[in-house]
């Protein structure tokens, strides 16, 4: 049933929006949505005031008002609606899975410090943090931008703040430059910083940079190359390991064997991307290939569709998924 604010007009459909603060939400900056809107469904879309007119066939103008009232939740009380929602939002009509989209919304895993909701922006995203919150492994397999990293490390410090574990780990191979760190200038925080930065920024968007250093010194967060584990037993921690396409086979059996008693880890890698020499085998394919059927474990595959981060990001991937093919 359509909202009391809806009434059909000839050759369309017109909403009448709650406030200007809506009509400004729904729209997006120089209405950049109702044009992304129009794409999806091939509507035509004209805002005037609070009255929007939507204009097409029937099925394209069902369409869109399905996709709309989808965010009705967000615009109508003018919080702002990205391309990355409207996407996700035409997932789930595609998928005909509308009854879980508010599952989807209103799990908020955490504010960060600038007051930011955080929650999974689509299903597949949803799925792997169901996984990394049942499974003691999981694994986060996807293309730069699906928020493998980012939403492992939002949950590891939730938990970490609500004393779930001890420790948290955060490691990934250092090899992206092709130096050996034993050359590169400084002590170890300075060498390793440039390849663990993409980790520290998901700690500062939940815990003050005082906090993070005092609970680095005490040893409760630690930030550190995968070389470092060799030896180890890791037990109350949780442990991610970020960038896992870059680790050969041996070091991948080494890493998954440090997990010890209470722990939790995430891999996350994403297998098109690897910095390994062509010669060299990744040991997140060869995890891949045969921990699939362990109990215990998950693999959650996140796509193109899964980007958060500027959309313009999959339009790149597609184009170079394109020009590889026809290599």
């Amino acid at each position: 049933m359509s909202p009391p604010y809806s009434s059909q007009v000839i050759m369309g459909l017109t909403l009448q929006l709650p406030s200007p603060e809506s009509a400004i939400a729904l729209a997006g900056e120089q209405q950049g949505n109702l044009k992304l809107f129009a794409q999806q469904t091939g509507a035509q879309l004209v805002l005037r005031g609070q009255e929007l007119l939507i204009s097409g066939t029937d099925k394209q103008t069902q369409l869109c008002q399905q996709l709309i009232y989808l965010l009705e939740e967000a615009w109508q009380t003018g919080q702002p609606i990205s391309p990355v929602d409207i996407m996700a939002a035409r997932q789930v009509l595609n998928a005909k899975r509308q009854e879980e989209w508010q599952d989807l919304q209103q799990d908020i895993l955490a504010t960060t410090r600038r007051g930011e909701q955080i929650r999974a922006k689509t299903l597949r995203q949803r799925q792997y943090i169901q996984s990394i919150r049942k499974y003691t492994l999981t694994f986060g397999i996807g293309p730069a931008g699906t928020g493998k990293t980012y939403l492992a490390a939002v949950l590891a410090v939730q938990a970490l703040l609500a004393n779930e574990y001890e420790r948290l780990i955060l490691t990934r191979p250092a090899i992206e430059a092709g130096e050996k760190l034993g050359f590169l200038p400084g002590d170890l925080q300075q060498k390793v910083n440039p390849y663990l930065r993409p980790l520290y920024d998901a700690l500062y968007e939940l815990i003050e940079a005082e906090r993070i250093t005092s609970l680095m010194e005490r040893g409760t967060i630690e930030v550190a190359p995968l070389a470092y584990m060799r030896g180890r037993t890791l037990n109350r921690a949780f442990v991610i390991l970020d960038e896992a396409q870059n680790t050969t086979p041996a070091q991948m059996k080494m890493m998954l064997t440090r997990l010890g008693r209470d722990s939790r880890m995430v891999i996350t890698g994403d297998i098109t991307q690897s910095d390994l020499p062509t010669s060299q085998t990744s040991g997140l394919a060869v995890a891949q290939k045969i921990l699939q059927s362990i109990e215990g474990i998950s693999f959650c595959h996140l796509g193109k569709g899964d980007i958060v981060r500027n959309p313009l990001v999959s339009k790149i991937i597609d184009a170079y998924e394109h020009y590889e093919t026809k290599k």
